[in-house]
């Protein structure tokens, strides 16, 4: 780096004597090499106290060397301090790397899950369309079986009214029959009380008749004598 003050100087100088200084730079640029290496090779001390007795043009190479001295030693801090940076960022970088192919390995071991439970997943997909289709199979089946059903059961339900109806009609003419039977029986009672009463009554008159008759059978196989002395016999007892 060269110092503000030397960059003014150089500056003025230029401004004021611009063809000779591009002339006096290509004529003595070797003897200004070797007139710098030397002052390289003094000690920065001994620059200082020969200062004085140096001419405008020894100063300002004197200074531009001490600047190119600072530069170089800025510069050689500078290239260690980035040696440094990039030691550290190799070791970062390897480290990344590392990390990189470490990610690398696990994002490979990841993609080999997620490929394996994509083609679990798949089988069970198709697993469950099977079992989808299964179920709608059965579920059409049951359907058609429950239509038959409901069909059966309306059936059924309709020969039960029928039967039902049919119960209630015989139950009313059983009753109807029994009334009819019942006043039957009444009337046949009554019928046969009647004649239970001409019967004993007829028996009544058969008794008496048979009787009658018995009499005037015995009165009839007796002698005449007899029978008046039966009748004598009889008027006598009566």
């Amino acid at each position: 780096m060269i110092s503000p003050f030397f960059k003014k100087k150089e500056t003025a100088d230029k401004q004021q004597r611009p063809n000779m200084v591009q002339k006096m730079q290509i004529s003595e640029e070797p003897e200004i090499e070797t007139e710098i290496v030397d002052v390289v090779e003094q000690p920065v001390g001994m620059i200082s106290t020969g200062k004085a007795q140096l001419d405008k043009k020894s100063l300002d190479l004197i200074f531009a060397v001490e600047q190119m001295i600072q530069a170089r030693q800025h510069a050689e801090t500078n290239i260690h301090e980035l040696q440094d940076r990039l030691t550290h960022t190799n070791g970062h970088v390897e480290r990344l790397n590392r990390d990189i192919k470490n990610l690398s390995k696990v994002i490979d071991e990841r993609e080999k899950n997620v490929m394996e439970l994509e083609k679990k997943l798949i089988e069970k997909n198709l697993k469950v369309d099977q079992v989808l289709e299964d179920y709608r199979e059965l579920q059409a089946s049951l359907s058609t079986e429950i239509d038959e059903l409901k069909n059966s059961i309306d059936l059924e339900q309709q020969k039960y009214v029928n039967l039902v109806q049919k119960h209630n009609e015989a139950h009313a003419e059983k009753l109807k029959k029994m009334n009819e039977l019942e006043e039957k029986i009444g009337r046949l009672e009554t019928e046969n009380a009647h004649l239970k009463q001409k019967y004993d009554t007829v028996r009544q008159e058969k008794t008496y008749l048979s009787s009658m008759i018995s009499d005037f059978t015995n009165r009839m196989s007796v002698p005449f004598g007899n029978t008046g002395n039966e009748r004598k016999e009889g008027n006598g007892d009566v």
